[in-house]
């Protein structure tokens, strides 16, 4: 159903590396306000929902946020 390749669609060339900017992508993915965060208060929120419809979008939004990681 789905095909995997594991290929960037633009290559990656790291001259030197950063620690600067490796805390600020390591804090967008796993931070506070990062993506996972984001994807388990969706999750989370969808099973306090009493609408059927918005607990669907929840789910799809939350799904579409763990893809993000």
């Amino acid at each position: 159903m789905f095909a995997y390749e594991k290929k960037l669609q633009y290559p990656v060339n790291i001259k030197q590396p950063n620690p600067k900017l490796a805390r600020v992508i390591v804090t967008q993915l796993g931070g506070p306000d990062g993506e996972l965060g984001a994807a388990l208060r969706y999750l989370s929120q969808r099973y306090a929902m009493p609408y059927g419809e918005v607990s669907g979008i929840l789910t799809d939004i939350g799904t579409e946020e763990l893809g993000h990681v």
